[in-house]
C-alpha cells in the first residue's frame, strides 16, 4: 500500500471513525482502524460490534492496499503533525504501517485486514426510508436521553424507531419517564416497521449527521439485525435490539385535569434552585400550582424542595393555570432533563392528580410528549 491525503481531511476522519473503536474487548482487531486503499479513496473503518463507521476520504493512491493498525495511537501521531500531504505505506507481507508527514515519520505495528469484521452488505428487499438529517437529529436529542443507562432491560436501553407511511416515530422510556417524538419522513415508507436502536448508537449517529443538509437512508437488513445509514461520504451501522417496545400510546394520557403553561427557562430555573436541595432527599421536588385571585390576575406555581439536614427551598413562577389547583412532586433530574432539550420558550404540564402521571409538551408544537411518573409527595 502506498497513499497520501492531507493531514486534516485524514485526522477528521480518525476522529469520526474512532468513535467507534472499542475500548474493552479480548479481540485485539477491534481496537483498530480498517485501512483500505483503492481507486481514488481511502477506506477507513471501525467498529466495537454494536456500532461500526465507514468513512471514504480522497487520496492519491499509488498503490492498493489494505491493513489495520491501533486507532487512537495513529490517530494522535497524525493530530500531530503539519497541515501537509501524509503518506501511508506498507510492504508485501508485512503488517506495518508507515507514517510519514512533513518532519517526522513512524511505523505502527498492525494486525491483518482479513481479520478485520465484516460490515453488512445491503441486499435485495432491504427496508430502506429516507429522512432529513436535522429532523432525525433532533428527534435523536429529543428522545434518547429518556432511555435506560443500564442493559437489565435491554429493550429499554434503545430507541423505538417507528416508520410508517409518511411519519416516523421515536420512543424512549426507562420505567420511570417517556419521551415520543414524530416527524416527517422525506417520502414514505414501503411498509411499516418497528425497530429498537441502542441508545448510544443513536447519540453517535446524531454527531456524524450533524453537518448533513441532504435527505439520508436508512436502511434496515433483512434479517432485521442492522441499521445502516448512509450519508454522502460515510455510513454507519448499528446492530437492533431483538425484543417489543412497550405499547407506548397506552401509556400517555389524553387529558389532563389541570393545565399549567409558563416560560421554560423560568420552570428550569427554578427546578434547578430545587433541586440542590432535593439532592439529600431522592431528588424530590414538588410543584404546587395556585391560580390567579380572578380571570385578569396570572397564577403561579411553586417550585419547592426540602432536605431535613440541608434545608428548603421556594420559588415561584408566573403561570396560567388552567383546571383545579393542584401539586405533584417528580424526580428533578427528570424534569431537567427534558427542560434542557426542549427550545420552546413555553412549555405545558398536564396533571391528572398527585398520583398519576404529568406531562411536558412544549407549547408551539404537539409533535413531542414527555410523560413523567409522580413521586410521593410526603416523601422527607
Amino acid at each position: 500500500m502506498d497513499v497520501s491525503s492531507p493531514q486534516d481531511v485524514l485526522q477528521r476522519a480518525l476522529a469520526q471513525v474512532g468513535r467507534a473503536v472499542a475500548t474493552r474487548t479480548t479481540f485485539p482487531v477491534l481496537s483498530n482502524v480498517l485501512i483500505d486503499a483503492e481507486g481514488d479513496a481511502v477506506r477507513l473503518a471501525a467498529t466495537n460490534q454494536e456500532i461500526g463507521i465507514t468513512t471514504w476520504i480522497p487520496a492519491q493512491v499509488n498503490e492498493p492496499g489494505r491493513v489495520t493498525v491501533d486507532a487512537r495511537l495513529l490517530s494522535e501521531f497524525v493530530n500531530t503533525l503539519p497541515r501537509e500531504p501524509v503518506q501511508l505505506t506498507t510492504d508485501a507481507g508485512r503488517f506495518v504501517l508507515k507514517v510519514r508527514g512533513l518532519g517526522a515519520d513512524a511505523e505502527i505495528n498492525g494486525i491483518d485486514a482479513e481479520e478485520f469484521p465484516v460490515f453488512p452488505r445491503l441486499e435485495d428487499g432491504a427496508f430502506s426510508a429516507s429522512v432529513d438529517p436535522q429532523v432525525l437529529r433532533e428527534m435523536i436529542g429529543l428522545v434518547e436521553f429518556a432511555a435506560a443507562s443500564d442493559d437489565s432491560r435491554p429493550v429499554l436501553a434503545g430507541v423505538l424507531i417507528r416508520f410508517e407511511e409518511d411519519r416516523v416515530t421515536m420512543a424512549a422510556a426507562d420505567g420511570f419517564r417517556l419521551a415520543v417524538r414524530e416527524g416527517e419522513l422525506s417520502a414514505p415508507a414501503p411498509e411499516r416497521l418497528d425497530v429498537i436502536v441502542p441508545a448510544r448508537a443513536l447519540r453517535e449517529l446524531a454527531r456524524i449527521i450533524a453537518d448533513q443538509t441532504e435527505p439520508i437512508e436508512l436502511k434496515v437488513t433483512p434479517n432485521r439485525g442492522q441499521l445502516i445509514v448512509q450519508t454522502s461520504d460515510t455510513e454507519f451501522y448499528s446492530r437492533l435490539i431483538d425484543g417489543t417496545f412497550p405499547d407506548f400510546r397506552q401509556i400517555v394520557p389524553r387529558d389532563f385535569a389541570t393545565r399549567l403553561e409558563f416560560g421554560r427557562d423560568d420552570f428550569l430555573a427554578a427546578v434547578r434552585r430545587a433541586s440542590f436541595f432535593a439532592r439529600d432527599n431522592n431528588d424530590v421536588v414538588r410543584i404546587n400550582a395556585r391560580a390567579g385571585e380572578d380571570e385578569l390576575a396570572p397564577g403561579h406555581v411553586e417550585v419547592s424542595a426540602n432536605a431535613a439536614e440541608r434545608g428548603s427551598s421556594q420559588s415561584h413562577v408566573s403561570a396560567s393555570v388552567l383546571g383545579p389547583e393542584g401539586q405533584i412532586a417528580f424526580n428533578s433530574r427528570y424534569l431537567v432533563d427534558v427542560l434542557n432539550v426542549l427550545r420552546s420558550s413555553r412549555v405545558m404540564l398536564g396533571m391528572n392528580g398527585a398520583n398519576q402521571a404529568g406531562v411536558v409538551r412544549p407549547l408551539d408544537a404537539d409533535s413531542y410528549t414527555y410523560v413523567i411518573m409522580p413521586m410521593v409527595i410526603g416523601a422527607n
